[in-house]
C-alpha cells in the first residue's frame, strides 16, 4: 500500500524559498508536496478552472456539481481537499457557500516551483 502524506490544513499561502534556490528542507518539501497533491486530480483542476472563470463572484457547490455532472458529495470532497490545501476560498452568503480560487495562494505556489515564472 502506498504511503500517504499527512493531511494538514493550511491557512496561509506557501511561504518557503523557491525549490531552485537550494536544497529544500523536509518541512518546506512537505508543505509544497501537500499542496501539489491536492491539485493532482483532473476534477480538482477542472474545479479550479471553473472558479477562476467565475471570478470574484464565486460558485456554489450545487452549480459546480451540475456543470461537472457529479454528485454534490463528490464535489464537496474535492472542494474540501482544495480548501485544506489553502488553494480556494469559501464565503457564506445567506444559506449558500460560494467558492473561489485563492489567487494569492496559487501564485505563491507557482513562485515556489519557478520564481522566474509569470
Amino acid at each position: 500500500m502506498p504511503k500517504s502524506l499527512p493531511l494538514i490544513e493550511f491557512s496561509e499561502a506557501v511561504c518557503c524559498p523557491p525549490v531552485a534556490a537550494g536544497i529544500v528542507n523536509d518541512s518546506d518539501a512537505l508543505e509544497v508536496a501537500l499542496r501539489l497533491k491536492a491539485l493532482a486530480d483532473p476534477v480538482r483542476i477542472k474545479l479550479l478552472s471553473m472558479l477562476f472563470v467565475a471570478g470574484t463572484n464565486g460558485l456554489r457547490n450545487v452549480d459546480l456539481a451540475q456543470e461537472l455532472r457529479l454528485t454534490d458529495a463528490t464535489v464537496s470532497h474535492h472542494l474540501g481537499q482544495l480548501s485544506k490545501a489553502g488553494l480556494i476560498t469559501a464565503t457564506r452568503k445567506g444559506t449558500s457557500t460560494y467558492y473561489g480560487a485563492d489567487r494569492v495562494a496559487l501564485g505563491a505556489l507557482v513562485r515556489v516551483i519557478d520564481p522566474n515564472c509569470c
